[in-house]
């Protein structure tokens, strides 16, 4: 599957949500993720902008926890961030785990946040806020298989296109620490 996304960074979380839910749109998540990190030792993965992933999820509306494994690869990241996703629900963390390390993938970074998803027709507007050590910011992901949607959720919210970005978080923290903005 591709997936079309950009990036707010610095957002004001209440204004956010006010803006959401004045829009009609419907939470659709609301969870606490842990996010493994998972590559070879020689980071050929993250070097070649993808990843393998096992994200564990609390989800406070179902009151459940679910896991994913997910392999992504970024394939464009011109005017969008244009990832190749591959993603299955798991019953079992520890049997996934496994799989990565006897495959020859190890632990890379362990990164917890809490999600909170809106959907806008068929578009997703995801609050992100990470523990503070790696990403001190809030900050919104649009998502969407639509470009002309995801311009239209940019306009909606308050924002124009200058206002985003296609960057990882990785390469937005990399760029504000550089500038000395972290």
């Amino acid at each position: 599957m591709k997936e079309i996304e950009l990036r707010i960074i610095d957002i004001d979380v209440q204004e956010i949500r006010s803006k959401l839910l004045s829009l009609n749109c419907i939470k659709v998540k609301q969870e606490d993720q842990i996010n493994n990190i998972y590559d070879f030792s020689d980071k050929r993965l993250l070097l070649g902008k993808g990843y393998a992933r096992i994200r564990t999820v609390k989800d406070h509306l179902t009151n459940s926890t679910i896991h994913y494994i997910t392999t992504k690869k970024l394939i464009s990241q011109e005017k969008y961030k244009i990832m190749d996703e591959h993603e299955s629900e798991i019953k079992d963390e520890f049997a996934a785990r496994g799989i990565f390390e006897a495959l020859g993938l190890e632990l890379m970074q362990s990164i917890k946040k809490y999600r909170e998803s809106y959907k806008y027709k068929n578009t997703l507007i995801e609050i992100d806020i990470n523990e503070k050590e790696f990403c001190p910011f809030p900050y919104i992901e649009i998502e969407s298989t639509s470009e002309t949607e995801i311009e239209e959720v940019v306009r909606l919210l308050g924002y124009n296109l200058e206002d985003t970005t296609p960057k990882s978080i990785y390469e937005i923290l990399k760029s504000k620490k550089s500038m000395g903005k972290l």
